[in-house]
């Protein structure tokens, strides 16, 4: 037998009591997303959710995805709040675009050494973002896994799976020429495009994160942190009624690669630029990182979250009904003959 001390999980770093000690901080949290159709509580090996009974065809639908390098600004300003909420809204906007409504979501947090807090503030932000979507937070995994993470460095991601009526799944191939395309704004770059972000901001423009945004309210870390917004009450409404014949969620690779995931190959998108102002965080960006145009509209949303294809004579009525409903909406452009494209203007 070895003459040196007995070994331990806590001493190979994995605390197991710390751990047990996190998840009584978040089950009322938890609780907290719980719906009528929530049949298991936190701690179960398994979630247990109960398909809504007055569902007639229903197709479940499914996403994974997580938050990305904005990470990296949370861990660099210690505010973990708002990013399990950008997750969230993130995924929820990923099935909103086939018509699907929230049921629930179960997320993930890796991490090198469980810091006090810090998995309540990730989850706290991840509840946040279930309650406001209507979706319950079903379980998750949170796991201690020492070397594998710098310290104070974790990651998240979750998978959210939603439903929707057979006959009112919304795949693109309802669009057609002279269809009109409503953009909806984003509240900032929301989960993309912050590798390119961070290295202009941090290490060209050499500012810190209490540094004032040039032409932007608020200090670096409240606009890199900005929560990515939900889109799903404003636009479910309309989805509900049959209005809009595709969306698009702009994420990673913004206007120009993700609005053709929903065309038909005979249609082409028309984006006319001068319908929208590109608000100053894409334009300093721009400036500063001397980042040309075309790569700019691949790497962000350009000031666009959400766009939704519907019929040229009910565009007006769309974009003032989501104006009501707290959106910044717009005539961005309309759907030509084409080759399943987008064209910027």
């Amino acid at each position: 037998m070895s003459d040196q001390p007995g070994l331990s999980y806590a001493a190979a770093g994995v605390d197991i009591d710390a751990a047990h000690r996190a998840m009584k901080g978040v089950a009322a949290l938890v609780r907290s997303t719980a719906t009528p159709d929530t049949l298991s509580a936190l701690g179960s090996f398994g979630g247990l959710y109960r398909v809504p009974r007055d569902a007639r065809q229903p197709v479940l639908v499914a996403s994974t995805d997580g938050v990305g390098t904005k990470l990296k600004v949370a861990f660099t300003t210690g505010r973990h709040g708002t990013v399990g909420e950008d997750l969230v809204n993130h995924c929820v906007n990923d099935i909103l675009v086939q018509g699907a409504k929230p049921l629930f979501f179960l997320d993930y947090v890796g991490v090198g050494r469980l810091e006090p807090g810090v998995v309540e503030a990730l989850v706290e932000g991840v509840a946040r973002g279930c309650r406001e979507n209507g979706c319950a937070l079903l379980g998750g995994e949170t796991a201690e896994m020492p070397d594998m993470y710098q310290p104070g460095e974790y990651d998240l991601a979750g998978t959210i799976v939603g439903m929707v009526e057979e006959d009112r799944v919304i795949d693109g191939r309802a669009i057609r020429p002279g269809d009109a395309i409503v953009a909806l704004a984003s509240t900032g770059l929301h989960t993309n495009g912050y590798s390119l972000a961070r290295r202009i901001v941090f290490e060209r423009m050499k500012l810190t994160p209490d540094s004032a945004f040039p032409e932007e309210d608020g200090s670096v870390a409240d606009v890199l942190l900005r929560v990515h917004r939900s889109y799903l009450r404003s636009l479910y409404p309309l989805v509900q009624a049959g209005r809009v014949r595709g969306l698009a969620h702009i994420t990673g690779g913004g206007l120009v690669d993700n609005v053709p995931r929903i065309l038909p190959d005979a249609v082409d998108a028309r984006f006319e630029l001068a319908s929208w102002n590109v608000p100053p965080l894409f334009r300093v960006l721009q400036r500063e990182g001397g980042v040309q145009q075309a790569e700019m509209f691949r790497a962000f949303n350009m000031g666009v979250g959400m766009v939704a294809v519907v019929a040229a004579d009910d565009a007006d009525a769309v974009v003032r009904e989501l104006s009501a409903a707290g959106e910044r909406a717009w005539i961005a452009g309309e759907i030509v003959p084409g080759g399943g494209n987008v064209v910027l203007n």
